[in-house]
């Protein structure tokens, strides 16, 4: 098995040392304290600052961040993504001709925090504040396949086709992590399918999920695969915002 692993027990020692000084600390400081070389300290804790877990004072010198104590909630909010978002949700939504909405997740489910209509003059209905089951669209599905979610017993059918087998389901998020993107086909509803992709902050954690949805048959094939070019353009998409929030993603 490999051993620990030495920068992160260095930032650990230094959130440790940061969180219990009572007042900000200097790089001098930090290093001697913990018997490292200036240049290494000043490197872990301007990495810190980054990430927001230190912050520096007007005098130069750092101490724990007040948002360590709220780790458990997201760093990027529904609104900060909305506006990162907007553009490339809209650009999405003129390139493949179909409806885009963005989604987080919240208490399992997957709730949509934008919604761009198709480019047509179609009848249709804003789901911006609708809360979708997870587990039974391409939105949710790429939402629980990066989150600590227990999924257990059977699952509620909102077609013929939804998983509602928990290991079946679990499988299929496993494909959705190493392949980088969700489809869904008839599963939230009949006639229906999405693609989507994750969004990720700086830290790589994905805090949604862009997609688009509409009539299967445009969607995909006969065969239920993804049409053409449809894949590619919703996770250029889901790249175009992640680098907007500071995340390192391929071109």
């Amino acid at each position: 098995m490999p051993g620990p692993i030495q920068s992160v027990e260095r930032a650990a020692a230094v959130l440790r040392l940061l969180s219990g000084a009572g007042r900000g600390l200097g790089v001098v400081e930090v290093g001697n304290a913990l018997g490292l070389a200036k240049t290494t300290a000043h490197g872990i804790l301007r990495t810190l600052v980054d990430v927001g877990f230190v912050v520096q004072d007007e005098d130069g010198d750092y101490r724990a961040s007040p948002a360590l104590a709220d780790l458990g909630r997201p760093r990027t909010g529904a609104d900060d993504l909305r506006a990162h978002a907007v553009n490339w949700a809209d650009s999405l939504a003129a390139r493949t001709g179909e409806s885009v909405r963005l989604a987080v997740l919240q208490e399992g489910r997957a709730l949509v925090v934008h919604h761009v209509f198709r480019p047509d003059d179609s009848a249709q209905e804003l789901t911006t504040g609708a809360s979708l089951p997870a587990h039974a669209c391409a939105l949710g599905k790429v939402l629980l396949a990066s989150a600590p979610v227990r999924l257990r017993g059977r699952l509620p059918a909102m077609t013929a086709r939804t998983l509602t087998d928990a290991a079946a389901l679990r499988r299929a998020l496993t494909a959705v992590r190493e392949q980088g993107w969700a489809l869904e086909v008839e599963e939230l509803t009949t006639g229906v399918a999405g693609v989507a992709a994750p969004v990720r902050d700086r830290g790589g954690l994905v805090v949604g999920a862009i997609g688009v949805d509409g009539a299967a048959g445009r969607l995909v094939d006969t065969r239920g695969r993804p049409r053409a070019g449809v894949v590619p353009a919703v996770r250029q998409a889901a790249r175009s915002i992640s680098r907007e929030l500071g995340a390192r993603v391929e071109q």
